[in-house]
């Protein structure tokens, strides 16, 4: 019989404010400690915004050196040394596809139950893209229990056959929904604060990258400034790419409208404070960003490549990624014109995307895989 509580490692890139980073540690947050605890096994050397509240609410930070292919062994050597130094650890929930058949094949030899969880529906393109798509096949192999944001992104990952199995199952992309309530006043509070009193916001959250399509939304936000000279576009999140989206909005002479605010931890009260949001992804799992926009009866307008299973309330209105950025631009205006906001938070709820219901459903299941033979 295993020891309560029961040790969960979960394994990142980078802990930073991703979409699964944050599903998580909403998850952490909730969960009863005495009966399951977490540790974490994130890549490389840099320090994640999350990795300070992590440790004080009782986890563990091991980590191991990026994979570079030829530090194939030293890569092995660094997980054996995790396994070997810490038995306590009866679980293994990877969120790291790219590397995974090698840390879960590995763990299962170090008699852990292993978790593959799938929190996209592409790698992306170019050759980086190919490598993964083939690296991360062997997780089917590798694997005791299947878990997706969403059952297209375990289709995706996974393969239609494991997806009709009893060890798959969707792990909802649940949140605290009380703290995204919709409030007047927070909203009057913030907009102040940003110096956006009287002004039309738009507003976007997610890491420059290509998946998240930045340049597609400054298209957009140019055109929708021909209609609506008095819109703002507020930028949240930071990456790769951003220099390049900077450039943009200076080519086209917008910087006076446009707020790049980095990363930051009231994205809450920042949803108060937007009219409309604009997530145009080329593609995604389920994103945890677009849960939190609903709770906060924020209309929002998303590509239709993102899977309808995120239309929780009337505020999501999926549009062609073929249509044309003046399109797009009209029917934001539109969406907005067509949405008052109110409390959705008996919506949330009643859909599972409430962080109470997972974090429950979670402790169960963990406790399950741990006492099956």
């Amino acid at each position: 019989m295993i020891k309560s509580p029961i040790r969960v490692l979960h394994v990142f890139g980078y802990f930073g404010r991703g979409g699964a980073e944050s599903m998580v540690m909403n998850l952490y947050r909730s969960i009863d400690k005495s009966e399951i605890q977490f540790g974490f096994v994130v890549h490389g050397d840099k320090i994640g915004d999350f990795e300070e509240e992590a440790k004080l609410m009782g986890a563990d930070i091991f980590r191991v050196p990026d994979y570079k292919g030829k530090n194939h062994l030293d890569y092995k050597k660094a997980w054996k040394n995790i396994f070997k130094n810490n038995p306590e650890y009866s679980v293994i929930h990877g969120h790291v596809r790219s590397t995974a058949n090698i840390y879960l094949s590995i763990a299962q030899q170090f008699g852990l139950k292993t978790i593959a969880h799938s929190h996209s529906t592409s790698s992306g393109s170019g050759l980086a893209a190919q490598v993964k798509n083939l690296f991360q096949y062997g997780i089917r192999f590798y694997t005791d229990e299947y878990l997706a944001c969403s059952k297209e992104a375990g289709q995706w990952l996974f393969g239609k056959k494991i997806c009709n199995r009893e060890n798959f199952h969707v792990l909802y992309n649940a949140i605290d929904s009380s703290e995204y309530i919709y409030n007047p006043a927070v909203r009057d509070l913030k907009r102040a604060e940003l110096n956006l009193v009287d002004k039309f916001v738009v507003g976007h959250v997610g890491r420059f990258y290509e998946a998240k399509n930045h340049k597609f939304i400054i298209d957009i936000f140019y055109q929708l400034l021909k209609i609506h000279d008095n819109a703002v576009l507020v930028l949240v999140g930071e990456g790769d790419l951003k220099a390049e989206i900077e450039e943009q909005v200076s080519g086209l002479g917008i910087q006076d409208k446009v707020k790049f605010l980095g990363l930051r931890a009231d994205v809450n009260e920042l949803l108060q404070a937007f009219d409309v949001f604009l997530f145009p992804s080329l593609f995604e799992g389920l994103p945890v960003t677009l849960v939190e926009t609903q709770a906060a009866g924020l209309p929002s307008v998303i590509s239709d490549t993102i899977t309808n299973d995120i239309k929780i309330t009337e505020f999501i209105k999926f549009v062609s990624l073929d249509e044309k950025p003046s399109n797009w631009a009209e029917l934001v205006l539109k969406t907005v014109d067509a949405s008052p906001r109110r409390d959705t938070s008996s919506d949330i709820k009643a859909n599972y995307y409430d962080i109470e219901i997972t974090a429950n459903w979670y402790t169960t299941f963990i406790k399950e895989i741990t006492n099956k033979k």
